[in-house]
């Protein structure tokens, strides 16, 4: 048995995954990391138990099907984006925690870039929202924040990766090794890369005083092989490192979204909605993001539209870690359809201010709606509505950007495992919600992007026949009602917005 490996690494947890030549999961293990919080608003991750649970995963999922490096035709990486990790390529050390998506220490430069350049030509270049979300502000915080660090940058010494980067510098061998690289669909996230020449920009980079040595070297999606893996005890040999996707761009090529107007929402920690846009960028107008959707070594990059959610699946952690309302993430279901509605309760998750369409990260969470009627199952099910909302926010803004009509939404990710959440989707946009056989999509994509490189699968083609719808929701709300509820949505985001001011802070 020949298998494509998938290293998967998100935001609270590192899978590995082994695909055979249906597309089919054969094999996994799954690690959850620490989530740091030093302070409210900040997020971090420690890089090194980071890669330690990436050594493990692979280890463990190896070990289920008794594997080897020979069976073992490629391994592709999909990766949390926009995350940075600071180290030192020729020794390995570590200069300070991976700074995550959510953070938004960047806030303050973010802020005072708005009122000395031109975002509307930030946008041009970048395809970006001038926001804290993207690496190039968290890059810019450590430039200035850690001691010695810039000097180290400008001297070449010091590398700042998104986590694509940092896991093939270490599968390739590390210290004085490891090959230093981030594929195009990341790049395009660090708001440093130029979307149209799909390289490091110069004016971006003086904008944010980001030294270019300091930057990996940007490579294809797929059809090359950046390295080999060397040192990993579990692997016992050689396996080719050669694909890479951002996460959000992995589901959107594992849901074999290959030809423009085809996009799909994936539902884990954060939300996120993409559509591919063929061969050219396209701007947009109302909040959303121009990215790279995928590119192939000697072919023109694909492009989609993106609408980003902070907070989706983590809002479920939030009710039973922190409220403690629930013991485990199903009870959440088993509550939110214990009650037919919401009891006039709307949650606006906005923990680190609102992402597409509002881009306010002035934002900060709201219950609103409260009366005494309200129980812990209005609230449940008020936050799995929250997600639909905000979806649904996104969803309006596509189709007016790209001019295109989605007549079906592909999801995956963990949440489509609720019922009533993929139910009062389907209720919000008026269209079909339909989720794949295989809801790995990520690491399908990753394995894809891999597969496609060494041969094991041959063409787009063949990737698009392996695809089967499992379950499908079908819309049932009336129109009224679907209007009602979003009206009292709308307000209760208004409640959210300038929250925080400069004098708070």
């Amino acid at each position: 048995m020949k298998y494509v490996g998938a290293l998967d690494q998100g935001t609270t947890s590192t899978r590995f995954i082994l695909f055979d030549q249906t597309g089919s999961p054969k094999a996994s293990h799954q690690i959850e990391h620490q989530q740091i919080f030093p302070q409210p608003g900040w997020v971090e991750h420690n890089p090194t138990e980071i890669w330690k649970n990436s050594v493990e995963v692979i280890s463990q999922t190896l070990n289920k099907v008794r594997a080897t490096a020979k069976e073992v035709v490629g391994i592709g990486i999909t990766n949390q984006r926009e995350t940075i990790v600071a180290w030192e390529p020729a020794t390995g050390k570590i200069r300070y925690n991976a700074i995550v998506w959510q953070d938004l220490r960047g806030a303050e430069l973010i802020e005072e870039l708005k009122k000395t350049i031109d975002v509307t030509k930030l946008q041009s270049h970048s395809g970006l929202i001038l926001s804290p979300y993207f690496s190039a502000s968290k890059i810019a915080w450590l430039l200035d924040h850690v001691d010695g660090l810039r000097s180290d940058a400008e001297a070449g010494r010091v590398v700042f990766g998104t986590i694509d980067s940092f896991l093939v510098w270490n599968l390739t061998g590390g210290a004085n090794k490891g090959v230093v690289v981030t594929d195009v669909t990341n790049a395009s996230r660090y708001m440093l890369m130029n979307i149209t020449t799909l390289e490091w920009d110069d004016w971006l980079l003086e904008t944010f005083k980001i030294p270019r040595q300091s930057l990996p070297k940007i490579v294809n999606s797929f059809g090359e092989v950046y390295g080999e893996t060397t040192g990993i005890e579990a692997l016992q040999g050689t396996v080719p490192v050669c694909g890479i996707l951002g996460d959000q761009q992995a589901a959107l090529f594992g849901q074999a979204c290959f030809t423009p107007g085809q996009g799909k929402s994936t539902y884990g920690t954060g939300c996120f909605i993409l559509i591919n846009t063929g061969d050219k960028p396209s701007l947009s107008s109302r909040g959303l993001l121009t990215t790279v959707a995928f590119k192939e070594a000697g072919k023109d990059a694909r492009y989609a539209l993106e609408g980003s959610i902070a907070v989706a699946g983590s809002l479920v952690q939030w009710l039973r870690d922190n409220l403690k309302i629930v013991k485990s993430a199903p009870e959440v279901d088993t509550l939110a359809e214990s009650v037919p509605d919401c009891g006039g309760v709307y949650i606006v998750p906005a923990f680190t201010g609102l992402f597409a369409p509002y881009w306010r990260s002035d934002a900060r969470g709201v219950i609103a709606g409260l009366t005494g009627f309200a129980t812990s199952a209005h609230i449940c099910r008020a936050a799995l509505e929250a997600t639909a909302f905000q979806a649904k926010d996104i969803f309006a803004a596509m189709e007016a950007d790209s001019g295109i009509t989605m007549e079906v939404l592909k999801v995956d990710g963990g949440l489509t495992n609720s019922r009533p959440l993929m139910e009062f989707q389907a209720d919000l946009l008026g269209i079909p919600v339909i989720r794949p056989q295989v809801v790995e999509t990520t690491a399908l994509g990753a394995a894809y992007a891999a597969g496609l490189s060494c041969g094991f699968w041959k063409s787009f083609e063949e990737l698009g026949a392996h695809w089967r719808e499992k379950s499908r929701w079908e819309p049932a709300m009336g129109e009224a009602d679907r209007k009602q509820k979003i009206q009292f949505w709308n307000k209760a985001v208004q409640r959210t917005l300038g929250w925080v001011t400069a004098d708070d802070q």
